[in-house]
Formats: C-alpha cells, structure tokens, sequence
C-alpha cells in the first residue's frame, strides 16, 4: 500500500476493512458476553449527578475516563471554555481509565451521563448497533474542520454518525534523548539491532524496555506491533476480526519473537501500572518505552524537549516497518440523555477548533484531530508524531479497539498476562484463544 497523500486518505484507512464491512446482526452477537464481562455495575448512575432533566436545563453531565491528573486538567479547562460559550455547566464525572472501559456495557444500559468519552473502530460501531448510544448526525452538519474521512471514522453501520473526534496518537518506542547521547546509543533499524541494543543497555544496568500490564492492555500494543511487523497489517486486521487461526504458525512466530524479547523487558509487568513504567524511564532507569503519545504525561515540562522516540523496527524487510497503531478519542451520547439540546451543544464545541486549541496548549501528549486547530503550540515531540502518523502507509486502532469488546476482554488480557508469567507453552496458550475465539465469534 502506498503511502498517504492526505491527511483524508490517513484518516480513510483509520476503518479497517474488516469493520467496515460488518452488519448490524454480527456485532450484536455475543452482546450478552459483554454484559456479563462488565457486570460489576461500577458506572451505573453516573448520570444521577448534576444532569437537568427539562429542555430548560443548564447543566449537561459528562462520564470522563481520563483520570491521569494531565488529560484530567485538560478536560476540566475544555469544560470551562464550553460553560463560557454557552453558559451551560458540565459536571464532569471522572472514573479510573480502566474501570470505565471494562464497566461500559452496564454504564451505557444504566443511567448513563449525557455524553461520554469514548473510542473510535470498532468498540464505537458495537456500541452503536447495540442501541446504547444516541445519534448525532446533525451535530456533524455544525462541525467544520473534519474532512469526510474523519465523518467516516465516526460513522455507524446504519450510516448515522455516533462520535466526535478530538485526538488521536501514535504508540512508538520511547526514549530520553539524554541518556542516549550519554551511552552513545544508536536508534536500531532491525530486530537483530534492536537485542543488541537492549544487551548493551543491560550492561548499563538499565531495564532495557519498560514495562507493564496490571490493567490488562498495554500487552496489546506489544502484540500488536509484532504482528504488524512480522504478519503485515491485513493479516492483523483478519485475526482481530476472527477470519484467521490463533493456532497458524504466523501467530506462533510473532509469540516466538515476543518471547525472545521478554528477557530485555522490566521485569513483574503484571504488578506494575503503565504510568509507574513510564516513570522508570523518566527517572533514566529504563532505557526505551513502547506505548503511546500519552507517555509524555509522565514527564515534567522542562523534560519535555528530552522525549524522542522511533518506530518500531523492521523484522521482515518485505514488509517493513510503516504499520503502525494510532488510536482515535472522543465522545459519544448516550442514548436518551437527559438534557439531549445541552448534550449536543457539548459535542458541538468539543468537536470545534475552540476546544482543540485549548488542548494544544495544555496536552503535549496527544495530537488534536480538528485540522482547524492552531498547532503552531505543538512540542518538536508532537510534530515529530504527526509526521510519523502521516507517513504511515497503514494505519491499526489498537487491538482492543480493532476487535469485538468481549474478546478481548475475556480472552486476550488473561491470555496475555499468562504469556508474560509463562511463555514457554505457547502451543497451548494459543490452542485456548482459538477455541474461545471460535465461541464468541460465532453467530
């Protein structure tokens, strides 16, 4: 696949194919899975606080999983900008990242905030099918500085629009341009490369590659990446989709390189938090980092110039190394809101080049995905991942984005958490992921 030309035709491969050709009778398969995965009601009634019932309202509430003190900032001065424009007051609930994703199902059928922070792919489109989220087309009639690639990205099944984009962001390696100077490390361009980096940094007495996995996903970016590298980005996007076998020798082989890799990760990932990983490197006690943009919420703002990072390396020269993961965030309504007008005068303004400029001068973690926006505030970090993103000749939205929500969930995070304690019998770890693969996908 050619490299994008537009910023349309980057967002336009953003849908995997595998998505967009979904019906509304196959998503809806196994929605009862999902119930029972998310049932511990934890988010249920979020929606009691603050929200107006008659159309007179001035309030609108706002279910927000970004609970990082960083992004928590940004959302309150968002929030703050909206209540000036329009004299509407949002109260925002905030919930752990992690508890609001895997309690969403049971939020969404509960009493639900009127709008919500959520994912683009294919987590928005299931939750669009199953009804759990209210339409928002004539809030895009309103939006200006999206092309239609990003209104596709945000688009149901049923051709509606349940979504408004506000970010987006690459995962890559990481890594502090000091130490690397200081050690005389070089950025490696093969896998070969990469072992003997991550031997020398030993040596050095750093973690080679932070690590964790206590909340279950960061694993996937791991796996993710590999098999991108190794199986190229359709085969990723079919086994996300359940039309390839978790048993082929193309998935052992991405586990094999994984596991070859694992003595150069930092060591008891399964106790430690992605923020506490990141630390490790801000603190120059890990040598590089792969996950997202959002690394750089970890890091003090006089740090911020010393934060660089590559693209994962290349392991089959056939396929190269231009695949990559870059999520997109933004926000949804639920279905009945209770003050349904203030719920889409949020979005509205959330979707404008207003809030994006608010978040480009408060996040230097993320990039914004109003093309109207003034980046011209952007760190050398972010152009540097705009560029990255621009010349990505695929594009995935992460595995738990990419896939259906109950899979992951209760297949995937178990199965990778027993991978890292023992990944020695990967035949029959993968034996077991194609067996469940083989119950929730089927109809």
């Amino acid at each position: 696949m050619s490299r994008p030309r537009s910023q349309a035709e980057y967002l336009a491969r953003l849908v995997p194919p595998s998505v967009a050709g979904l019906n509304r009778r196959s998503l809806l398969a196994g929605a009862a899975g999902t119930g029972a995965l998310l049932g511990t009601g934890l988010l249920a009634g979020c929606g009691d606080s603050g929200s107006g019932s008659g159309s007179d309202s001035k309030t609108v509430s706002v279910g927000s999983n970004q609970s990082d003190p960083k992004p928590k900032d940004v959302i309150a001065k968002v929030m703050a900008g909206f209540q000036t424009a329009s004299g509407i007051q949002p109260a925002v609930n905030t919930v752990d990242h992690n508890t609001f994703q895997e309690n969403i199902n049971n939020y969404l059928q509960g009493k639900p905030d009127d709008v919500f922070m959520w994912f683009a792919g294919y987590r928005m489109r299931f939750f669009a099918a199953k009804g759990l989220a209210g339409d928002v087309s004539d809030v895009w009639g309103k939006l200006s500085g999206y092309s239609d690639a990003f209104k596709k990205a945000s688009t149901g099944d049923d051709g509606k629009q349940y979504f408004v984009p506000a970010s987006y962001y690459p995962w890559a390696v990481f890594y502090r341009k000091s130490v690397w100077q200081q050690r005389g490390y070089q950025v490696p361009k093969t896998l070969d490369e990469l072992n003997i980096l991550g031997a020398q940094m030993k040596k050095d007495g750093l973690n080679p590659i932070a690590f964790a996995d206590k909340d279950g996903w960061p694993a996937m970016g791991t796996f993710d990446i590999l098999n991108l590298r190794i199986n190229g980005y359709q085969f990723h996007i079919d086994l996300m989709a359940g039309k390839e076998a978790w048993t082929s020798d193309k998935v052992k082989k991405v586990f094999d390189a994984w596991a070859g890799l694992l003595p150069l990760h930092q060591p008891d990932a399964l106790g430690r938090t992605w923020q506490e990983a990141a630390q490790s490197l801000q603190q120059k006690k890990s040598g590089m980092y792969l996950l997202g943009l959002f690394v750089a919420q970890q890091f003090n703002n006089d740090e911020q110039d010393d934060l660089d990072f590559f693209t994962f390396p290349e392991i089959d020269s056939t396929i190269g190394a231009k695949a990559l993961d870059a999520p997109i965030d933004g926000y949804m309504m639920a279905r009945k809101p209770k003050s349904e007008a203030n719920a889409k005068k949020l979005l509205e303004y959330v979707g404008s080049k207003d809030a994006a400029n608010i978040t480009v001068k408060n996040d230097p973690s993320t990039l914004v995905a109003n093309t109207g926006a003034d980046t011209s505030g952007y760190t050398a970090l972010q152009k540097k991942a705009a560029d990255l993103v621009g010349s990505a000749t695929e594009i995935a939205q992460f595995l738990d984005r990419d896939t259906r929500p109950d899979f992951a969930s209760t297949v995937i995070i178990p199965a990778l958490q027993q991978f890292i304690k023992n990944p020695k019998d990967i035949g029959g770890l993968l034996t077991s992921i194609e067996n469940q693969k083989k119950s929730i996908f089927t109809d």
